[in-house]
């Protein structure tokens, strides 16, 4: 398989194993989806990490592969395409990209689909498919450009160059630079820190935020209200504000 799932202490880890760029062909995308599906439905998964290993995120799609197809082969093929990466940006659960090396093209696409971007020093980001002709078709062009702002998107897509990590943590297009060797690391204890809190309610903020990006800010406003009012239903609530009560911020345990 050339991507897998590893859960240990409430963290999934996705990890895209192709040798030597971890070019995003079709099984892989395929493969993705699903893999971002399971860690959605599973309980035992609280946050994931989505890593490409030591020396590389994924330098995009497999070039070879998309060579070969035609008008009519794209256009059965764009929904899947698109679908693989949405599958892990509506994991409901507080996702963390591991950047190191290259992530480019559908790489880059990916580490949008995340929640938070860990970037190592060695780390380069870009959407180069106008080099090949076409444009970002995995999201990046809503999504770089809801990210880091229209203009800035509009750069990087329309030059197609590369940016090294320093730039990108300007550009808002990472959230943190680690050396190297320390982004797994970091990647991982965001997650666990996270998978130790209150799942129900960051569902709910995620899905708050994100479906509220979407909208205009009474409907989003709406969202808010309705999953906050909602939440007082929960066993975390009670536990949290009791705590709070009882012992002070920050020490609730939440199941």
């Amino acid at each position: 398989m050339t991507v897998h799932l590893e859960v240990a202490e409430g963290v999934g880890t996705i990890r895209l194993d192709r040798p030597p760029m971890n070019a995003l062909d079709i099984a892989t995308q395929d493969r993705l989806k699903e893999l971002a599906e399971e860690a959605t439905r599973r309980d035992d998964v609280r946050a994931v990490v989505i890593y490409g290993g030591e020396k590389v995120f994924a330098a995009g799609a497999d070039i070879k592969e998309m060579q070969a197809m035609d008008h009519a082969a794209m256009v059965a093929r764009s929904r899947a395409l698109q679908d693989s990466f949405s599958a892990v940006a509506r994991i409901p659960k507080p996702v963390v990209a591991a950047v190191t090396g290259y992530a480019l093209g559908g790489g880059c696409e990916l580490a949008l689909c995340a929640d938070y971007r860990i970037a190592g020093e060695n780390a380069k980001l870009g959407q180069p498919e106008i080099l090949l002709g076409v444009i970002p078709g995995a999201g990046g062009t809503q999504r770089l450009s809801r990210l880091i702002g229209p203009s800035r998107a509009k750069d990087l897509i329309f030059t197609g160059r590369m940016v090294k990590a320093d730039e990108a943590l300007v550009l808002g297009l990472v959230d943190r630079v680690v050396p190297a060797d320390e982004v797994y690391t970091a990647a991982h204890e965001w997650a666990a820190r996270l998978a130790r809190g209150p799942a129900i309610a960051l569902r709910a903020a995620k899905e708050s935020i994100d479906a509220g990006l979407e909208t205009d800010l009474e409907t989003g406003l709406a969202i808010e209200r309705n999953w906050f009012a909602g939440l007082f239903a929960t066993e975390d609530r009670e536990r949290g504000m009791r705590s709070f009560v009882e012992e002070g911020p920050g020490k609730a345990k939440f199941v």
